[in-house]
């Protein structure tokens, strides 16, 4: 029985290692295919696995359906308790951490997730001449794509990051407003 335990922790090791170092490649092939580092971080930010999957939908729009079925998780009644299921939740079932939530705005509506260690910079160094990339900014799009499709209009961007020398990944969170459903009359 321990072997089999053993396979399945070996087994998320490699994918999370493989899915770690099949990003790596996008991000340098992104690097190659646009001629400034502004350019990459919006591709990076907006990513559309376009490279994968086809009519390129959002990882964050495609995610988060996953995310609803598997983790039995109902419905965030305030941003904070979203705050939360992203930490506590969303980060441990897909990343395998669990980022800390921290500063809070004085209006509730803003909070920075710090990731001690985070997974995708793996394997990375930053070349001098890409000093301005946000090699994370995934992270970024996925946030705000999950979020939008549970009518949750946010901004997600990178305070710091531990590639550009910093102690620790900082990613600001903030609530811009509620997205209403606009059904057509008579439906519900």
């Amino acid at each position: 029985m321990s072997r089999q335990a053993n396979r399945g922790t070996e087994s998320k090791k490699m994918s999370s290692e493989l899915f770690t170092l099949t990003y790596g490649a996008l991000v340098t092939q992104l690097c190659k295919d646009y001629e400034n580092d502004e350019d990459v971080n919006k591709q990076l930010d907006k990513i559309l696995l376009s490279y994968f999957l086809p009519r390129g939908y959002n990882i964050g729009v495609r995610l988060i359906e996953d995310f609803l079925a598997r983790s039995n998780v109902g419905r965030c009644h305030d941003f904070r308790e979203t705050a939360d299921v992203i930490a506590k939740v969303a980060f441990k079932m897909y990343l395998g951490i669990t980022p800390s939530i921290t500063n809070w705005s004085p209006a509730g509506d803003e909070f920075s997730l710090i990731l001690e260690n985070n997974p995708l910079v793996d394997f990375v160094e930053l070349p001098d001449n890409h000093s301005s990339l946000i090699y994370s900014n995934l992270l970024c799009g996925v946030l705000r794509g999950a979020l939008e499709m549970v009518q949750m209009a946010v901004e997600a961007k990178f305070v710091q990051d531990t590639l550009k020398g910093d102690g620790v990944t900082e990613i600001r969170m903030r609530f811009i407003r509620r997205i209403e459903d606009n059904l057509p009359a008579g439906e519900e």
